[in-house]
């Protein structure tokens, strides 16, 4: 059976009956038992769910109905994501036992299209962390090299299709946590613009910076799942009503002509020599294509990650508060109420999630609220500023997606900062709500992948898809 299976593949398969979605079903179930207890990318696992879909989809095939886009296609949802009858934990101890009475808007939209939900990926705790090591379940390896990390938080999922055990799977990123994994287990990966794509159903980490998104083999099919979680949703009030452009279509435009501005304080200190050179030779490889390169500047740069880390865990302060013990979740009794407040969240919540709330619970605070957060989203501004001067003069940004390739597991977990500074080259697009997409580019020490990054403007995806499919296409991720 095929290895590697993509959108279309399945689909053309399932047309001519060479296999039904229930032997598909079966094969990604097997691959998942030989594989997870090695990769930890899966957490929770929904055959009973899976298997009744495949039957739908069967019967489509039998009864010669057309196929929906995504008809059999084994996908995989990251564990933030609520998914109805189906335990959904955010890598979290304080929600072991949380069963949701309801489907995300994002994976509702995956069945009525005919995916089959295989199961929920493994995930920092609430999103929070750049390595897949901040789960209460285990950390996630990266299936090229399994001492080193899969980039975080959406590493089970990016592990997961890397590996082969999901034909795609659905991610979340509030400074990175699609497009750092995608680059760091050699997939394509992307972060549509805020808005773009509904969160209704999504577990809440900094509710003005999280967005769903896929990972896929390949950007067609990241353009063909996009297709279709994008759009309005009258349950989210922040989902715009932007129409959704056929990114099929557009993807196949031709890319000569396009002005791509490379920002000077992308390739500054601290980026990884052999790094360096992949990303330089796929801006070559843009060149070839009959791209105009344009150096651009961002000046607001070098503030990002002090601005992520200030709105992003004031809003996880607020966020994380209704974890209290009194109405889902883990309960810890105590003599008193302040009592099992503090033990529910103390036995609950893992050190990440507890340096985080307590960051900003102190940046709101009286006193320090103008000096910290009030600051802190005033440079945000800045930084939405510097992409918008940039995209009055050129049609996309290309940048590195990380400063370095996946790192051993335990190597930055004594150093916050360091790991922080792993999403250096993400935050920026996160802030200013734009689009982006990690594409793989090449290779270094023979196993290890790099991700090239290329932001577009507000609601723009069909150019950033366009650009990624022309550089997958020219040979960008054997470089």
């Amino acid at each position: 059976m095929e290895a590697n299976w993509t959108i279309d593949g399945v689909k053309g398969a399932l047309a001519a009956k060479k296999i039904s979605a229930r032997e598909l079903a079966d094969e990604y179930y097997r691959r998942i038992e030989a594989r997870n207890p090695e990769l930890n990318a899966y957490l929770t696992l929904s055959n009973k769910r899976a298997y009744a879909q495949a039957q739908r989809v069967d019967e489509m095939v039998a009864s010669g109905k057309a196929l929906p886009p995504l008809a059999g296609v084994p996908m995989a949802i990251k564990d933030v994501i609520s998914t109805r009858g189906v335990k959904t934990t955010c890598g979290s101890k304080i929600l072991e036992n949380y069963v949701p009475p309801y489907d995300a808007t994002a994976v509702e939209r995956l069945e009525k299209a005919g995916a089959v939900i295989l199961g929920k990926t493994n995930c920092d705790e609430f999103a929070m962390g750049s390595s897949n090591e901040n789960s209460a379940y285990g950390p996630v390896r990266n299936p090229e090299a399994t001492d080193r990390v899969p980039g975080g938080s959406s590493g089970g999922s990016a592990a997961a299709v890397a590996a082969g055990l999901a034909v795609a799977a659905l991610g979340t990123d509030t400074g990175g946590s699609i497009r750092q994994p995608g680059a760091l287990c050699g997939v394509p990966a992307m972060m549509g613009s805020y808005g773009r794509v509904s969160r209704y159903g999504l577990i809440a980490f900094a509710s003005s910076l999280d967005r769903i998104g896929p990972f896929a083999k390949n950007v067609k099919d990241i353009a063909t799942v996009m297709q279709i979680i994008s759009g309005r949703d009258p349950n989210d009030s922040t989902s715009a009503t932007a129409a959704v452009p056929d990114y099929w279509a557009e993807i196949e435009k031709p890319v000569k002509g396009l002005r791509i501005g490379i920002p000077k304080e992308y390739f500054g200190a601290g980026m990884d020599a052999e790094v360096r050179k992949k990303i330089e030779a796929g801006i070559e490889l843009f060149k070839r294509l009959g791209c105009e390169l344009r150096e651009i500047r961002m000046p607001h740069t070098d503030y990002a990650i002090a601005t992520y880390y200030i709105i992003a865990t004031a809003e996880a302060s607020s966020n994380l508060a209704r974890y209290d013990g009194v109405r889902y979740g883990l309960r810890v009794e105590g003599d008193t109420l302040l009592s099992m407040y503090r033990k529910t969240r103390g036995r609950g919540f893992g050190a990440e999630v507890k340096r985080r709330i307590v960051l900003g619970t102190y940046v709101l605070s009286a006193g320090y609220y103008d000096a910290y957060y009030l600051k802190g989203q005033k440079v945000r501004t800045l930084i939405a500023q510097d992409f918008r001067d940039a995209f009055a003069k050129v049609d996309a940004i290309v940048t590195p997606t990380s400063p370095v390739s996946a790192f051993r597991l335990g190597e930055r977990t004594e150093d916050p900062l360091q790991m922080y500074l792993a999403d250096i080259y993400t935050v920026t697009g996160s802030l200013a709500g734009i689009p982006g997409i990690s594409v793989p580019c090449g290779k270094i020490c023979g196993k290890l992948p790099v991700g090239l990054q290329v932001f577009g403007p507000a609601f723009g995806e069909s150019r950033v898809l366009q650009l990624a499919r022309a550089f997958e296409e020219a040979g960008g991720t054997d470089l």
